[in-house]
């Protein structure tokens, strides 16, 4: 998806991340203490990548969430995601968690995984909603505080 273009998915403006939106969603990062904590700098530098899936929305011209995954080879993986609270539970992070796996689906990846901490309940129910199932788990994954990691996946296309 082209930085440029903006489309709707259920009623959510997404584009792609720009380089300039990393001081936004590290905001939103710092609201959001179940997902991983990146830099600015870091967030940056995935703008960059030809691999990844580098996402926001947008509600009133703000940024209000974002996703970044990566694909290597047939699979893919959902690194982050989180949306401000002021927008949760309206929509947004549905909304970009279907134009990531759509952008996967499109270039032909066959199944997506991610991680989530084990106490994050809200966000497991999320992606189990959104059909992916528990594989695994690993001990001692997450730093700040120290907790493992619920291990899940999705299998897309036919």
């Amino acid at each position: 998806m082209g930085a440029e273009v903006k489309r709707e998915i259920q009623g959510v403006a997404i584009r792609a991340m720009l380089r300039a939106d990393a001081a936004k969603v590290a905001r939103i990062l710092e609201e959001a203490p179940e997902a991983a904590n990146w830099s600015q700098e870091s967030l940056q530098e995935l703008t960059n990548s030809t691999s990844g899936v580098t996402l926001v929305s947008e509600a009133d011209g703000e940024i209000s969430g974002f996703l970044v995954g990566r694909q290597v080879g047939e699979e893919a993986e959902i690194l982050n995601l989180g949306v401000a609270q002021a927008r949760r539970r309206r929509g947004d992070g549905r909304a970009l968690l279907k134009a990531a796996l759509d952008e996967f689906a499109a270039r032909g990846v066959s199944r997506v995984f991610l991680e989530v901490r084990e106490s994050n309940e809200a966000g497991i129910a999320f992606y189990t909603k959104h059909g992916f199932a528990k594989t695994g788990r690993r001990t001692n994954y997450y730093r700040d505080p120290v907790e493992a990691a619920v291990l899940m996946e999705k299998k897309l296309g036919g």
